[in-house]
């Protein structure tokens, strides 16, 4: 891909992540981020913070696989996490394959209404969000 198509996709889906955050009020950060943990797009924080949020969600992604593969009727995959701290939400969903979506919320945030938004935001454009598998790099 070249790196004006790449730009051009960052901007579409930064202006998707801009439209769930205002859609539902007390949102704090959205990040959409590959399994392994790199930081495809962000709305509402700072590059650094994108980062560290991303490469967490990886190991709560590796970490819920685990669980899920002790259900012996399911596929062991991930589909949503939730976690309530003092002070807000943090919610991560599956978004296409090998992408997530990741939100960070106020604890006054209608919990039910995030979840709404963030499922509609992947079923209309879940194959967008998508990362495909890196291809191990040969040294010559």
């Amino acid at each position: 891909m070249n790196k004006q198509v790449a730009t051009q996709q960052r901007l579409n889906m930064d202006w998707m992540l801009e439209e769930l955050a205002s859609s539902v009020p007390q949102t704090r950060n959205v990040v959409v981020l590959s399994s392994d943990g790199l930081c495809m797009a962000q709305f509402g924080t700072e590059k650094d913070t994108a980062d560290r949020l991303a490469a967490a969600c990886a190991g709560l992604q590796s970490l819920s696989a685990a669980v899920g593969a002790e259900f012996p009727h399911g596929d062991g995959k991930m589909k949503l996490v939730v976690i309530e701290v003092d002070g807000g939400f943090f919610y991560l969903m599956a978004a296409g394959a090998g992408a997530y979506l990741a939100v960070l919320a106020d604890d006054d945030v209608d919990a039910g209404l995030i979840g709404q938004r963030m499922r509609d935001l992947v079923a209309r454009i879940g194959q967008h969000l998508t990362s495909p598998p890196r291809a191990d790099r040969q040294v010559p």
